[in-house]
């Protein structure tokens, strides 16, 4: 039997992420280009999707009423920003849609949100869904497991010089992950290098540096230090297309999927191990 394409709707497209997004959906065999939405009053609007990123004519037309495209996607795909996610949230609920977010800065509220709506469609959410970066996630976990107790910890992320939010969100998570291992209260020990950088080193401390440069699409590193030794975990990303093929990705996983709040270490089965 014929394995249905899945049909995909990508938000943003006005955007580097959405343009990229959209080519890599076109080209990919398991998938169908449902829907392109950009923001209200787009320039983009009424220009054919395809002939926006040098894929020729598809059909599909751009558009800033998603409302009307319900019937032509399964899986949203939004990495544009809080407000337009919690929007294209309420869409996905109402018609049962799936929804893969990569939505940067969300605050604790728009994370509840997220996690209740997850209890009637399925949704994955991830501060960063590059594999490698998930991957140095759970490498972390385990250093930490090992020696986080008695090393300081710094983790050291940059990004490009319009990115607003600080820390990212991938080095969060990162530091959350840490904590939740070591059974630390993350916000009673985290620290910020703007806000202490003075010795003596405090103990039992994770601290963020944050740095916006140029055009760095994302770098972080995660640090142990003890006298006389240390690890370094790095991950590096020089294109938006690692993100892209770890959203794709999750899409296809999520066909499996009526509902649940899932990360990239779901799609990516790195849980247990």
């Amino acid at each position: 039997m014929i394995q249905k394409k899945i049909r995909i709707a990508i938000t943003g497209t006005d955007g580097r992420m959405g343009r990229k997004l959209i080519k890599a959906t076109i080209q990919n065999p398991d998938m169908t280009l449902g829907a392109a939405i950009v923001r209200k009053h787009s320039p983009l609007i009424g220009r054919d999707a395809g002939e926006l990123v040098g894929c020729g004519i598809t059909g599909v037309i751009i558009t800033d009423q998603s409302d009307l495209l319900v019937d032509h996607f399964d899986v949203l795909i939004d990495f544009t920003h809080p407000k337009g996610t919690l929007k294209y949230l309420a869409l996905c609920k109402t018609y049962r849609k799936a929804m893969i977010i990569g939505t940067t800065g969300l605050n604790k509220t728009e994370y509840e949100i997220i996690k209740n709506t997850a209890k009637d469609i399925a949704i994955v959410c991830s501060s960063n869904f590059s594999i490698g970066a998930t991957i140095m996630l759970k490498l972390a976990e385990k250093v930490a497991n090992v020696i986080g107790e008695h090393t300081d910890i710094d983790i050291i992320e940059k990004h490009h010089r319009y990115k607003i939010d600080a820390p990212s969100g991938t080095a969060l998570a990162i530091g959350e992950s840490i904590a939740k291992t070591l059974n630390w209260d993350f916000n009673k020990h985290k620290i910020y290098s703007d806000e202490y950088s003075m010795a003596p080193r405090l103990a039992q401390k994770i601290r963020f540096t944050a740095i916006r440069s140029g055009d760095i699409v994302g770098e972080h590193t995660a640090l142990f230090s003890d006298i006389g030794e240390r690890i370094e975990l790095s991950h590096k990303v020089s294109n938006r297309i690692a993100f892209v093929k770890g959203a794709l990705r999750a899409a296809l996983w999520l066909q499996s999927h009526k509902a649940g709040y899932f990360n990239m270490l779901d799609v990516l089965n790195l849980h247990n191990i």
